[in-house]
């Protein structure tokens, strides 16, 4: 598949945070999530933009923007996952912050992510605003909640050390809807220590594919769990 990399206002060096999004003719969600990143009062990142080959004006929305350092890459790939790794392997962050192309982070986000980063944390998550209220992290159930019980959302809610792909792999593509709940259970039973900040920083869309197939999210969930877990009885019950 041939790979496309476009770069604006781009300066390679290492960062203690990256943004990626993964887009796939994305034109009419861009907007939001572009003005947020223009509006955060710490501007020190780079926004990593996976994109799957759109034939809308994704890309030149993408062109557009000015005073954030973009990194383009566009090819033809197999989902979200697939984007999300291909963006992870070519960013410089320490760590890295997956927002939608119709999430929206407020100006405080990369601010408090960025203080948040200690040495021994491989995992900062922090409260975020959904069509069903603020979201927290470690509240109810494992079995109930999932990643959640963890992390008060992939997206937007949480940032994740790179280097924990080297030891864990990268987003399996056997789940397309819920590949990041595998890998927030992985990296939990591999000792990952979980930072927790009490501020909101941003609004996740329940616009996305999880959001809207309801079935297939509980499906590969219930999946992850036996993987996670082994025993389908401890996944379904134990707190």
């Amino acid at each position: 598949m041939t790979q496309d990399i476009y770069y604006k206002n781009y300066e390679e060096k290492p960062l203690k945070l990256s943004i990626i999004t993964a887009t796939w003719n994305a034109e009419n969600f861009l907007p939001r999530a572009i003005k947020s990143l223009e509006k955060q009062t710490d501007k020190d990142f780079e926004w990593i933009i996976s994109d799957g080959s759109s034939t809308d004006s994704t890309l030149e929305i993408l062109k557009n923007v000015e005073g954030i350092n973009i990194k383009i890459i566009s090819q033809e790939d197999f989902g979200i996952y697939d984007a999300l790794n291909r963006g992870i392997k070519n960013c410089n962050g320490e760590f890295y912050l997956v927002i939608g192309a119709d999430d929206e982070l407020y100006p405080n986000a990369v601010k408090d992510y960025k203080e948040a980063i200690e040495d021994d944390v491989d995992i900062v998550t922090a409260w975020i605003d959904t069509a069903n209220g603020i979201s927290k992290p470690n509240s109810g159930s494992r079995c109930l909640k999932s990643q959640f019980h963890y992390v008060s959302g992939h997206a937007v809610g949480s940032i994740y050390r790179t280097k924990l792909h080297e030891k864990l792999g990268y987003y399996s593509r056997k789940f397309p809807i819920a590949a990041d709940q595998l890998f927030v259970g992985q990296s939990i039973k591999c000792g990952s220590k979980v930072k927790i900040i009490k501020k909101v920083v941003g609004k996740f869309s329940d616009e996305g594919l999880s959001g809207t197939d309801i079935l297939g999210s509980l499906s590969e969930v219930f999946r992850i769990n036996l993987i996670l877990y082994s025993n389908p009885h401890i996944s379904i019950c134990k707190t």
